[in-house]
């Protein structure tokens, strides 16, 4: 007969976990490993936290960084030492790009054998230093919960962003010294008076000012009040890129959003806007679109840039005026100021040109993603949750499908391959009353789209829609745009997505024509619902429509 042991009280493992407990972590997302067996031991005396397995450290690690995105909390990662660790580096380097409050633990060798090219031994402060905000070992024991808590702390204050700890496996074991305390709450700051004084003055002379939003850590009630005060004055408003539900998108004041294939109506405002208020967005290469959106001898008199992290401005742009402020906060003193003027005639031309922007346009296939997208947009319901990675197949979703309500868009500023699938479990291990949908191009989803066993495995019952042209389509883009016809490396022979969704216990089903994707979209949602299983929607395109009023024959035309 077997006898269990128990880990002992007060132990290393023990004051993690209970520090995870006191800050309020709910979910774990792990690939297991023995590098980190006692702190997986120490959760089975914590049931408050659910342990998500998944299939491959990329898919956890993009899980746990779509929880940080989705809840503003850290989302919290756990995986093995050496291949686990850098599987999980693209969760990481999202997490960094798109300002994500995330904590990673990675088992660790033991700290006695450091040093001497130890079993799948790593330096993690090395190899995550360029990609975390903070990247250290617990190296005593006694003090685990001072550095979890500075991880809580560093993941959520000014520009939030990940954390990465190694757990030395022979510490784990000691005595963890004393228990923590209380949670992590994160420091904040404001925007002072005589700043907002200032800018309410320059607000009332400009006859031309542009709100663009964007960053992390949103609440919902700052969203609705910077959204009622800006379409009240009618002034309009961007969202950066891949911030697209900040503000619902119907809004009469609503301008579009700054990314990739922006709207070039939108990128005139821009650039003529005589005041552009930033809140949040980094103004990085693709909302800048590649840097040349702005002039740096015009930014340095119209721009006025707010946003949590220092570092952050000046980075690029000289401004008017800047702050460092929570975005939440900001948003909420930037709606007390009254400029004694309106600017609707304003508002209501940017709203139109959004909607004839995204309104669907024509392809020559049988599948077109611009009507597909748009009813999407139509029959989901106001709070579904939209995910999506990277790849040509995405630029369809972002111009066609309209965001009604704050929360409901996970997409990676990185544009990392294979966020959306894991993006899209973590959504529905969150909110399980949520529909959630995740679009996922053929070689984007697999990427990870082997979580689907995670999703039937736990019951997440989540939908995808795989769109398939054989091709790793914004590749085959450039290719064709640099050098046409030499097709080389982009071609990919896929599988029966349907078969495959079904070989996992899932739901699937094909659709091949614009006109049957209504009812394939009703069969994997009916599915995913009253069903009780994960769907797949295998939507067949064309690679000839390789982009919203791009084809490939006409990039070889030049």
């Amino acid at each position: 007969m077997t006898q269990t042991r128990l880990q002992p009280p007060g132990t290393a493992a023990r004051r993690l976990v209970e520090t995870l407990v006191l800050n309020g972590v709910t979910r774990v997302f792990c690939v297991p490993g023995e590098s980190y067996l006692a702190v997986l031991d120490a959760l089975v005396d914590h049931p408050g936290i659910e342990v998500v397995t998944c299939r491959h450290e990329a898919g956890a690690a993009n899980m746990a960084e779509a929880y940080g995105k989705l809840t503003g909390r850290p989302g919290v990662c756990m995986v093995t030492r050496g291949p686990g660790a850098t599987h999980a580096s693209i969760g990481v380097h999202t997490a960094h790009q798109d300002s994500t409050p995330m904590i990673l633990f990675v088992g660790q060798i033991a700290l006695s054998d450091r040093g001497r090219g130890a079993f799948q031994e790593v330096d993690y402060r090395e190899v995550f230093g360029g990609l975390a905000k903070w990247a250290t070992e617990i190296e005593s024991p006694e003090r685990t919960v001072e550095i979890v808590e500075r991880a809580f702390a560093t993941a959520l204050q000014g520009r939030m962003g990940p954390v990465v700890i190694g757990l030395p496996e022979d510490l784990l074991h000691a005595d963890g010294g004393p228990e923590p305390v209380r949670a992590v709450v994160p420091a904040k700051a404001g925007l002072d008076a005589g700043f907002l004084a200032d800018l309410g003055a320059r607000l009332a002379w400009a006859e031309r000012p542009l709100l663009v939003l964007g960053g992390s850590g949103w609440t919902d009630e700052a969203a609705a009040v910077i959204g009622d005060w800006s379409e009240r004055l009618g002034l309009p408003v961007a969202l950066s890129f891949r911030r697209k539900d900040i503000l619902s998108n119907a809004r009469t004041n609503y301008a579009g959003d700054l990314g990739l294939g922006c709207n070039p109506e939108l990128m005139k405002r821009a650039r003529d806007a005589d005041l552009l208020i930033a809140i949040g967005a980094r103004l990085g290469e693709n909302p800048t679109q590649g840097y040349t959106l702005f002039d740096r001898a015009h930014t340095a008199l119209t721009l006025v840039h707010i946003h949590p992290g220092a570092e952050e401005l000046g980075r690029v742009w000289p401004t008017l005026m800047s702050a460092v402020a929570d975005n939440s906060l900001a948003a909420e003193a930037l709606a007390t100021l009254e400029p004694g003027r309106t600017w609707h005639d304003q508002a209501r031309a940017a709203h139109d040109h959004y909607q004839a922007f995204s309104t669907p346009v024509a392809v020559t296939g049988a599948v077109n993603m611009a009507e597909c997208m748009a009813h999407l947009g139509e029959a989901l319901p106001a709070d579904a949750i939209v995910t999506n990675g990277a790849g040509n197949f995405a630029a369809w979703l972002h111009r066609f499908y309209r965001h009604r309500a704050c929360r409901t868009q996970l997409a990676p500023t990185s544009g990392a391959m294979g966020y959306g699938y894991p993006a899209a479990i973590a959504a529905k291990s969150i909110h399980p009353d949520q529909e959630v949908v995740c679009v996922a191009g053929d070689g984007d989803f697999l990427m990870t789209g082997q979580e689907l066993a995670t999703a039937v495995q736990h019951g997440i019952n989540v939908v995808v829609i795989v769109v398939d042209n054989g091709t790793y389509g914004t590749i085959r883009m450039h290719q064709e745009g640099h050098y046409p016809g030499r097709v080389v490396a982009t071609d990919l022979k896929n599988p029966d997505f349907v078969a495959y969704a079904r070989a996992f216990g899932a739901f699937g089903v094909r659709c091949e024509r614009t006109e049957d994707f209504a009812r394939a979209l009703e069969a994997a949602r009916e599915a995913a619902g009253s069903g009780g299983v994960p769907a797949l929607v295998h939507l067949i395109t064309s690679a000839e429509d390789i982009a919203p009023n791009r084809t490939i024959s006409g990039l070889r035309a030049g």
